[in-house]
């Protein structure tokens, strides 16, 4: 999460039992010093069980616009346990980022990978060989493929893809759609290691988000209408460089209605202009500033804690599993 995933954040996440990522996206002109502030915060309150030869978190980066000069310096001087590549122009250009990051780290930087279609994740299993495989489906929130497929049907194909070439032992991670405790069960069902949540942490204490903003996903529901993946909300923000294939879901708002047929007007883009003057009120029900959320944005009840987030799916992952074995042993 792009300028809203920062060390805080992060730190809380891993602190929980899982792994938090700092979202360095396309600027990592202040890359050292969110990954300072991380190390300061281990010094200070070191998370038990972790490497003291790692920084118990991790870093995603937008390929197609970091330095990677400037990217591979950060990851060598700290050492966080993993790093995370999203939307090169093409993947192959993901090869050289890999060599570096493994060579600057001595191959103890984990490489999370995100894909969102099969051949991408065929591709990236053999030009890279990364240590994770993320399969992002097209419920996920912020930017992904404007064509592919939901984590239910994605992540199983991805898996038997990846075994019929012999990267069956690679671990999966489902993203897309997954904000609760239910989704994640069913994700891990269908043979996933692990969930990626990013939606569902723009209702954390510790996100460094709009007032706004937050109360835009707080006040969504039926997620897979109030929300849509668009090229308008870029071209408004003024993100361009983003490959083709890739949009960004968001909460539908004035902005987007006002964009027939995805038209941004002049008209539009002063309007949008004009709002972010306004603050908060920039995301009211009749607002204009983007809002980069999920189809599961509906799930999402209350601001809360990152540990707490974490323990209410852990415990209703266990409950789900707990039913459903109860329910095969009734039947016999």
């Amino acid at each position: 999460m792009r300028l809203i995933a920062f060390a805080p954040l992060a730190i809380a996440v891993s602190r929980a039992g899982g792994i938090g990522f700092i979202g360095a996206g396309t600027d990592v002109v202040d890359l050292e010093a969110h990954l300072q502030e991380a190390s300061q915060l281990i010094k200070q309150e070191p998370i038990e069980g972790s490497k003291t030869s790692k920084l118990p978190i991790g870093v995603g980066f937008i390929n197609w616009g970091a330095d990677p000069d400037r990217s591979v310096r950060a990851i060598e001087k700290f050492r966080p346990a993993a790093v995370w590549f999203f939307a090169p122009h093409k993947n192959v250009d993901l090869v050289p980022w890999t060599q570096a990051m493994r060579k600057a780290t001595n191959n103890e930087t984990s490489i999370w990978i995100q894909v969102g279609s099969v051949q991408d994740a065929l591709e990236v299993a053999q030009l890279c060989r990364p240590d994770v495989i993320v399969a992002q489906g097209t419920d996920a929130g912020g930017h992904g493929l404007e064509r592919g497929a939901g984590i239910i049907s994605l992540l199983p194909e991805v898996a038997d893809a990846l075994r019929d070439i012999g990267f069956g032992e690679t671990p999966l991670v489902a993203a897309g759609g997954v904000v609760e405790g239910r989704g994640a069960a069913a994700c891990l069902a269908l043979g996933a290691q692990g969930v990626v949540m990013g939606t569902r942490f723009l209702a954390s204490t510790e996100a460094q988000i709009a007032t706004g903003y937050q109360a835009a996903v707080l006040r969504s529901g039926d997620g897979g209408v109030s929300t849509v993946r668009s090229k308008v909300y870029d071209i408004l923000r003024g993100t361009t460089g983003w490959p083709e294939q890739i949009g960004g879901r968001g909460i539908i708002n004035q902005s987007f209605l006002d964009a027939k047929d995805g038209i941004v007007t002049e008209e539009n883009k002063k309007a949008y202009a004009e709002a972010l003057q306004k603050g908060d009120l920039g995301w009211s029900k009749n607002g204009r500033l983007t809002a980069y959320a999920g189809t599961g944005v509906g799930l999402i009840k209350q601001v809360q804690p990152a540990g707490v987030i974490l323990e209410e799916i852990r415990q209703c992952v266990e409950e789900v599993v707990f039913n459903l074995r109860n329910r095969q042993s009734s039947r016999l």
